[in-house]
């Protein structure tokens, strides 16, 4: 099998209730556990690259662990540019072989912004790629993104069809309350999304695929166990994953998961570490936390996600 585009994905989540999970991926462990628990779960995938991962790893070498995951799956796995954010960096990855981009024109006027997708559009369609585009800004830091608590805002629903109709898009991220990074609110925050603005975006657009964006649930557990070792991570809490699963049964078909994988890696190797202070070994800590991240991700496909069996 080769690698696919989200457009078949997205059309049987929305009709069947469910998300495809989109996962960061940085290294070979990571795209391991990633696709061994997919495979077991029999669950679609849409691994993604950052700007940053692209900067650590190189493109090439990416491109040739998720074929080699393919491989060694027989999954359909699209593979998508998260949050690229200029026509060169989107092209980029078109032509060495992505299937799917996301141009996050969100930090310009919407004019601008539709000027930029637009032409990412034009240009991924007529390679084959599918295209994600972005109204609204969250909140967090995340990789390049950095955006300031004054600086979000929530998507309109009155600017979505407009936006949509002019530049061609295959799907849409909105900011309904999730943010980027781990640290999404404060003990005694109440988290909430705005699932009034889901439910009226999803009535301008019916049958259009939305994506959430800073969607890790920041599981207090990996916290701990980072805390217990050594680490000083403040108490966070994360989008709570019953608003997730409410909103996969929605219109959301794509859910993007990075914290959540950094959390669950970084705790598994500091706990192995102390365990183990006289090994050096990266295959012996790098194990646990490749078993860490599958078991993290089997969890999210069955229980928030719902994709499990629908590859």
């Amino acid at each position: 099998m080769a690698l696919v585009t989200s457009k078949e994905m997205f059309q049987k989540a929305y009709e069947g209730g469910y998300a495809i999970g989109a996962f960061n991926v940085n290294n070979m462990e990571i795209i391991q556990g990633i696709t061994e628990a997919a495979k077991e779960e029999n669950a679609p995938l849409i691994l993604q690259v950052s700007s940053g991962a692209r900067n650590y790893a190189k493109h090439a070498y990416l491109v040739k662990l998720v074929e080699a995951a393919i491989e060694d799956t027989d999954l359909p796995i699209c593979l998508h540019l998260d949050h690229g954010d200029t026509f060169e960096l989107c092209k980029s990855c078109i032509d060495g072989g992505f299937t799917s981009v996301m141009i996050d024109g969100s930090h310009h006027s919407f004019e601008d912004n539709i000027a930029l997708t637009k032409k990412v559009v034009e240009y991924a369609h007529a390679h084959g790629v599918v295209v994600e585009g972005e109204l609204g800004r969250l909140a967090g830091i995340e990789d390049a993104v950095n955006v300031s608590d004054a600086d979000a805002s929530y998507t309109d629903p009155d600017q979505v069809q407009e936006f949509v109709e002019k530049t061609g898009v295959d799907s849409l991220a909105i900011a309904i309350g999730t943010s980027h990074g781990a640290y999404k609110f404060k003990p005694g925050q109440k988290p909430q999304l705005r699932f009034d603005i889901l439910e009226e975006v999803s009535k301008r657009l019916p049958g259009f695929p939305i994506v959430l964006h800073g969607a890790s649930s920041v599981i207090p557990e990996f916290v701990d166990i980072i805390n217990a070792n050594g680490g000083k991570m403040p108490d966070a809490i994360g989008i709570p994953e019953d608003m997730l699963r409410q909103a996969a049964r929605m219109a959301v078909c794509k859910i993007n998961i990075d914290s959540d994988l950094r959390l669950a890696m970084t705790a598994s190797i500091r706990q192995y570490f102390n365990e183990h202070p006289d090994h050096f070994d990266p295959r012996q800590y790098l194990k646990p936390a490749r078993a860490n991240i599958k078991k993290l991700v089997q969890h999210k496909l069955v229980n928030v996600l719902g994709c499990n069996g629908k590859a």
